[in-house]
């Protein structure tokens, strides 16, 4: 982009110390329309009062209604649109305010976008970015809170990012609209929005490519692999463990769940020789469980103990709040994993974490969007 008397709104996100996991996308989305032109974005509410969370607000007004409008209620309909409209030149960015709607364009989703390329020996891409949402809320129950990344990441021909943190959206949206030819599909979770970061603290270690795995904080008596929000909790948990037992935890933000880097877990692994797993779903046949996969099949002698997984209860998720805070794993579940990994003891005898909640902390919800 050439640079003018202006700076865009991106420019002006990204040279503030802090930045909310909202205005990064936001940020993502005005500067994916302001530098290609043949961008655009759709999704059920993309143009409403809300916005998708806030990061589409705006963008109807400024670039057009034909660039980032409204779709009905008909996500195979809207997704097969959005599949033709990336086969012939544009770059469609659309959005599910719930992962769950997504299950109603799986064929448009694992049928064409994800094979087309394949199919015709290279000869047609399709690339475009899916955004979607997962994570707990207020209550919304089995149908409205699943994180289902595990369903798309089996897919030959998708790429599956679940960024933590403003500078892996900033990164990883620029370089799947500006170069990447596949589809992308993003789990983004709700309880990051408000969230703020700063951007001088992540990663610790630059990460290789934009969709590469993130090394988050350096220790020595753990490895504890994990996705999204829950990159949140294992840098909590490690700094508890830390303060509490003088336990070094080193994190690694896996990122791109689709193409992990498989050699960054390793290293770690050869230097702490445990392994802790916490994702943001269900641990059967999920990420949690491929990670321990390729870990075992690659190189089963780094792991002194056997490895610990973290995930959601397995049921489908309750609406209940006093129940949803027994099914998610938490700052507590964490730490005692860990705790108990190291030590070799269920008794540890390490104080941990009285929070039940994650809800009470990074989000108080007033309404259902």
């Amino acid at each position: 982009m050439a640079l003018t008397q202006e700076i865009s709104p991106v420019m002006k996100a990204t040279q503030r110390r802090v930045l909310t996991y909202r205005q990064a996308l936001a940020a993502a989305m005005r500067e994916a329309l302001e530098v290609h032109p043949h961008v655009i974005i759709m999704g059920q509410g993309v143009d409403d009062h809300k916005g998708i969370f806030g990061t589409t607000l705006g963008l109807p007004e400024e670039f057009g209604s034909e660039r980032v409008f409204d779709v009905p209620l008909a996500e195979e309909a809207t997704t097969g649109i959005g599949v033709g409209a990336a086969l012939n030149g544009l770059y469609p960015i659309q959005t599910h305010i719930r992962a769950d709607f997504a299950l109603l364009a799986m064929n448009q989703i694992v049928n064409l976008a994800a094979k087309y390329r394949y199919m015709f020996g290279g000869r047609f891409s399709v690339p475009m970015l899916i955004r979607m949402v997962v994570g707990r809320s207020w209550g919304q129950g089995a149908q409205h809170s699943q994180s289902l990344q595990s369903l798309f990441a089996h897919i030959p021909g998708l790429t599956v990012i679940m960024p933590s943190h403003p500078n892996s959206i900033l990164d990883s949206y620029r370089h799947a609209i500006a170069q990447y030819p596949n589809p992308v599909i993003s789990i983004e979770h709700r309880l990051m929005y408000d969230l703020q970061f700063d951007l001088d603290l992540h990663p610790a270690q630059p990460a290789a490519a934009p969709f590469g795995s993130r090394l988050v904080r350096r220790g020595d008596a753990v490895t504890i692999v994990a996705t999204s929000i829950m990159v949140l909790e294992a840098l909590r948990a490690a700094d508890h463990l830390q303060e509490q037992a003088g336990i070094e935890c080193e994190v690694i933000d896996l990122h791109c769940i689709s193409h992990p880097d498989r050699q960054l877990v390793l290293a770690s692994l050869a230097k702490t020789g445990r392994l802790v797993v916490a994702d943001t779903s269900w641990k059967a046949f999920g990420v949690s469980a491929e990670v321990c996969r390729w870990v075992c099949e690659s190189a089963p002698n780094l792991l002194r103990v056997p490895a610990i997984t973290l995930g959601m209860a397995p049921a489908p998720c309750p609406t209940a709040k006093s129940l949803e805070d027994c099914f998610y794993p938490n700052l507590g579940t964490l730490a005692d994993a860990v705790a108990r990994l190291v030590t070799g003891r269920d008794d540890h005898g390490i104080a941990l974490p009285t929070e039940v909640s994650m809800a009470d902390v990074y989000k108080k919800f007033k309404g259902p969007f």
